[in-house]
């Protein structure tokens, strides 16, 4: 159910540096959505600025300086790109955040707009190994061969819990008619507050944050394809009460509002 090619989170694509992304093998599916590798080289005293609205989700972060894990975002987000630089990441499926969060004795709620380093030195010696000896095509596919190493040694086996955890991100993800908890809870045969208990523990927010979260995804991606849209039709499509919901919500979480981001 995975689409490497999905375009909701990236709020400015046309500004990305040299980017992409690769599915892990199949018996980690469960685990990790893609790996995503990153290359930079920007000129002496310039920054770029990446904006995203991230996927709900942790990632598991391996850079030059090392090795973090990244909990999920309450919000819109930022990254300041300078020099020559390289980032390697999997971004994380539920079943695998607590143990993830677990190696910096935390949890993915605790670790919410947060980025802990963790004890990966083989992991991270493996990476820098990879973009030594190999061109950029050779390294990113041995990058990916290298999280895919580290993860499956590591990894324990998938609870009930966790592939439920990753029942309700799918459902939520593909399903832009899921607007409601108590809709989206009947659907999985859950209680609200079992729903409740479950997005805490594997995505660090609540369910209406992670289902509000695709939903304004699906809006950006949708002003910035089609921007001759009525706000006021994609607000009923998207479940807000009408376009002022739509736009309240958009610049709470983004910063902006949407008739911004469409002239931007």
């Amino acid at each position: 159910m995975v689409d490497i090619h999905d375009g909701r989170g990236v709020l400015y694509p046309a500004r990305l540096p040299e980017f992409q992304r690769i599915l892990p093998p199949e018996h980690l599916r469960q685990y990790v959505s893609w790996y995503w590798i990153s290359r930079w080289d920007i000129a002496a005293g310039r920054i770029s600025r990446q904006q995203i609205l991230p996927f709900p989700l942790m990632n598991l972060v391996v850079q030059p300086v090392g090795v973090t894990v990244a909990g999920p975002s309450r919000g819109a987000s930022h990254r300041d790109l300078r020099g020559t630089s390289w980032a390697v990441a999997a971004l994380l499926r539920p079943a695998a955040a607590p143990y993830l969060a677990s190696l910096v004795e935390s949890t993915p709620q605790q670790l919410l707009d947060q980025e802990a380093t963790i004890d990966a030195g083989a992991l991270h010696q493996a990476l820098l190994d990879e973009h030594q000896l190999c061109d950029d095509a050779n390294s990113n596919a041995g990058c990916a061969h290298q999280l895919s190493l580290w993860l499956e040694q590591r990894l324990p086996p998938i609870t009930e819990s966790g592939e439920l955890a990753n029942n309700f991100l799918d459902h939520v993800s593909t399903n832009s008619a899921a607007l409601r908890v108590d809709h989206v809870a009947k659907d999985l045969n859950l209680t609200v507050r079992s729903l409740q208990r479950l997005s805490l523990k594997y995505l660090g927010l609540s369910p209406l944050a992670v289902i509000r979260r695709y939903r304004l995804q699906e809006a950006a991606l949708h002003l910035r394809e089609h921007p001759q849209t009525s706000l006021a039709s994609l607000a009923v499509d998207l479940g807000y009460a009408d376009q002022a919901h739509l736009s309240t919500d958009f610049r709470k979480v983004l910063g902006y509002s949407p008739s911004d981001y469409r002239s931007s």
